[in-house]
């Protein structure tokens, strides 16, 4: 039996490294996409040194790509890298759309002229319904992009789209609500609160300091989250999913929470600040998997609550490592 192979974009990120990890456990030939930079970050890869094969390519390049698969030669590809953070885009929305809309495009285009039997995976975003115009969010719900962010993701995902009618590609896109773990960048609010609980906890840290502590989301799990990626790519027919729980928190509930795993009273540390607000906010985002639970056998099993506590625990774990600094020290809370 042939080993599948797969290639994944931004696998130094969180979803890129679970993905990994369960392409793995799955037998395939792993490969990832990396950009040349002057540092490094290959942290939530380097467990896998030795077990998965990078290529130094960029979305913004066209031959680098076409390079890359070549060299690859994957079966799916799965396009997980982008310009991902919301108030990023805002401050680069041309270069948000370079990598996160035209980036998709160039990929394409590329599976098209070197293999068009790979088959690919899009990663779109619940950030795409924006002023949501009905609540739950389905497959079938408009999309009102509220951010440069969100447009260039609604590009990315209606080009997927157009590819697959126009040159009978397998391509799919994956509208993922938001889907958290201890791999979740710093700059975003969930990880933003458990790293900040910990460091507060272990009296490193006085404030947490957050925006619209009002908005809603449905947040999942990442590694679970990936697992349905997969499972749109053994599909026999391409078509794109919504994955979501089904269930929605506010930004103030994720506080509370975080804070009462480690015993503490979020009214005594936590501040708003409007300056952390967005300038089209995104008030409330909920989605209906039923699609992806009847046709694929996917649904979330890790609670919101569960989640944050894990967060907050493998913060406080890396906090304690990285100072010093022990729970039950003089200082600490």
């Amino acid at each position: 039996m042939t080993t599948r192979s797969a290639l994944v974009t931004g696998i130094t990120g969180q979803d890129g490294s679970y993905l990994a990890e369960l392409l793995l456990e799955k037998g395939y030939d792993v490969h990832g996409l990396v950009r040349r930079s002057s540092t490094e970050t290959f942290e939530r890869i380097e467990h896998l040194h030795g077990r998965i094969k990078l290529h130094q390519a960029d979305l913004l390049d066209q031959v680098s790509l076409l390079n890359a698969i070549r060299e690859s030669s994957p079966d799916e590809i799965y396009n997980l890298a982008a310009q991902s953070f919301v108030p990023t885009s805002w401050l680069q929305p041309s270069l948000t759309g370079e990598f996160t809309a035209i980036g998709v495009t160039r990929m394409l285009d590329a599976i098209r002229v070197v293999d068009p039997a790979i088959r690919f995976y899009q990663a779109s975003s619940s950030e795409m319904f924006g002023r949501v115009q009905e609540v739950p969010q389905s497959e079938g719900t408009d999309f009102y992009p509220r951010s440069p962010y969100a447009v260039a993701k609604l590009y990315g995902h209606w080009i997927t789209v157009n590819y697959r009618e126009s040159y009978d590609l397998f391509a799919v896109s994956g509208i993922l609500f938001n889907h958290e773990s201890p791999r979740r960048g710093r700059e975003f609010v969930t990880r933003k609160i458990s790293e900040s609980v910990a460091r507060i906890k272990l009296g490193l840290q006085d404030l947490l300091e957050l925006g619209n502590i009002e908005a809603r989301r449905d947040w999942g799990y990442a590694k679970e989250y990936v697992e349905a990626m997969w499972l749109m790519l053994q599909n026999d027919q391409p078509t794109d999913y919504v994955i979501g729980t089904g269930l929605q928190h506010s930004v103030r509930q994720c506080c509370e929470y975080a804070f009462n795993h480690v015993g503490l009273d979020p009214a005594d540390f936590v501040r708003t600040d409007k300056k952390l607000q967005r300038p089209a906010e995104v008030d409330t985002l909920l989605a209906d998997p039923g699609k992806a639970e009847r046709e694929l056998g996917w649904r979330s099993r890790t609670s919101f609550e569960e989640l944050i506590a894990l967060m907050v625990e493998a913060d406080l774990e890396s906090q304690e490592r990285a100072t010093g600094r022990r729970r039950g020290d003089s200082g600490s809370r």
